[in-house]
């Protein structure tokens, strides 16, 4: 009993760790996180992969996302994004095509899903 308390202690530390080197506010340009599908994405940050994890729950709804924080790149950057947040202010989009890393629906498509999206102010 024991030795379950403990690994479940350390286990939380891990995580609360993980948690405060890793956050949106201290982020840099390009700095990715992965959280689950129920934590809305950061203003200035975008959805750049989803897949389906038993960390997050189960079933066959991709439930994990990758996130990238978009905050700080010059003007005229270009980047990738899921289409499952709209771009923060300043990033334009200049294109659209699909990739099964952004398959973020229960429903698989082969609509556009992705963006290319550039900074522009």
């Amino acid at each position: 009993m024991i030795r379950i308390r403990h690994a479940a202690a350390l286990a939380t530390m891990a995580v609360t760790a993980l948690a405060i080197t890793a956050s949106p506010a201290s982020a840099a340009p390009g700095d990715t996180l992965t959280s689950c599908h129920s934590s809305l994405t950061p203003g200035g940050w975008v959805d750049v992969q989803w897949w389906n994890s038993g960390g997050c729950g189960s079933g066959f709804t991709p439930n994990t996302k990758k996130i990238m924080n978009l905050q700080g790149y010059p003007v005229g950057t270009q980047v990738n994004a899921c289409a499952s947040t709209w771009p923060p202010a300043g990033w334009t989009i200049t294109s659209t095509y699909y990739s099964s890393g952004c398959r973020y629906s229960a429903v698989p498509s082969l609509d556009p899903n992705t963006w290319t999206l550039k900074r522009t102010s």
